[in-house]
């Protein structure tokens, strides 16, 4: 069976059977990625696509996603691993007779010890590990694809601890001693953008930058996702997402809030996009009150005509 990752060609293939419309830039970064075994780091407005990436190169490699979504306050416990100390007691209460016929034999102290010290497996192994999704990476007998999501909503501390992490894919447990992988898992790293991430981080990983796609990129997108959307009010609804984004808005729609869009104007068998259509569908779009009224605005200053396209929109702004 043939390597899905072995050249960028292979991979936009890849992509593009799990529904994920590659340019070759990103395929490139893709193919280096895997080759040199960095992570790569995928930064963008969003909803374009960054965890949709992740997915995509999971199901075309055929690898497990391992997926950690990062937040304020994520610690190594959450992230990591926790030891389960009630649960190691439990064991040790439960085997406390066969401990005790056990260490009762020995003729000494030290014999005590030795057949204590010979029983260590059972009370310190990874059964009383609760593994979280880096450990779990870490450990997995199979490749897997790890994503760490939204990194950029971590601490700074968090980021820190991450670089041990992604430096040798080991970790030291206190009651086990050094884990390593046993398979290097691909890590895929994604930020919106929300704070800057530190330049050790960056260092350490292939950088890529996904921003909002072209007309053309978006309507293959739609056309692809919402394959049972009319094909010329896709090209309607695509011209004035692009519109939309080119206007002063507080949050610009996104790819899958298109997407959303799209799904929705087929759920309402819409054969156009007049007017109506547009201020009753316009919240499906955009997310903040105050966009909604600048665009319904725009929608009632323009001419009063019936069954009005994106087109007699073309001066949409948000000035």
């Amino acid at each position: 069976m043939s390597n899905p990752f072995d050249s960028t060609t292979s991979i936009k293939s890849a992509l593009s059977k799990q529904k994920y419309i590659a340019s070759d830039e990103i395929a490139t970064i893709v193919y280096l990625s895997q080759k040199l075994g960095k992570p790569l780091l995928v930064e963008g407005p969003a909803g374009v696509g960054k965890t949709e990436l992740a997915k995509a190169v999971s199901g075309a490699a055929g690898r497990e996603l391992i997926r950690l979504q990062c937040y304020e306050g994520l610690d190594e416990s959450k992230s990591l691993y926790e030891w389960e100390y009630s649960k190691q007691l439990l064991y040790t209460q439960l085997l406390r007779d066969k401990l005790n016929d056990t260490l009762g034999k020995a003729e000494s102290l030290a014999e005590a010890a030795d057949k204590l010290a010979g029983e260590e497996d059972v009370f310190f192994s990874t059964r009383f590990l609760l593994q979280r999704p880096l450990l779990k990476a870490i450990l997995s007998e199979q490749p897997t694809v790890l994503l760490i999501d939204e990194i950029d909503r971590a601490d700074a501390e968090f980021e820190a601890f991450l670089l041990e992490i992604l430096s040798d894919f080991q970790v030291s447990v206190p009651e086990l001693g050094t884990l390593t992988a046993k398979q290097r898992p691909f890590v895929i790293l994604t930020s919106n953008n929300t704070r800057e991430l530190s330049e050790a981080l960056k260092r350490r990983c292939l950088y890529l930058f996904i921003d909002y796609p072209t007309l053309q990129e978006e309507l293959a997108v739609v056309r692809l996702k919402v394959p049972d959307l009319n094909p010329k009010l896709a090209q309607q609804a695509v011209e004035f997402v692009q519109k939309l984004r080119k206007a002063d808005m507080r949050k610009s729609p996104s790819i899958s809030e298109t997407l959303d869009w799209a799904n929705a104007l087929v759920a309402l068998n819409a054969s156009n996009l007049d007017k109506d259509v547009l201020e009753d569908t316009l919240s499906v779009l955009l997310k903040h009150e105050a966009d909604l009224q600048k665009a319904k605005r725009q929608l009632n200053a323009s001419p009063p005509q019936p069954r009005q396209k994106p087109d007699d929109f073309g001066k949409f702004s948000g000035n």
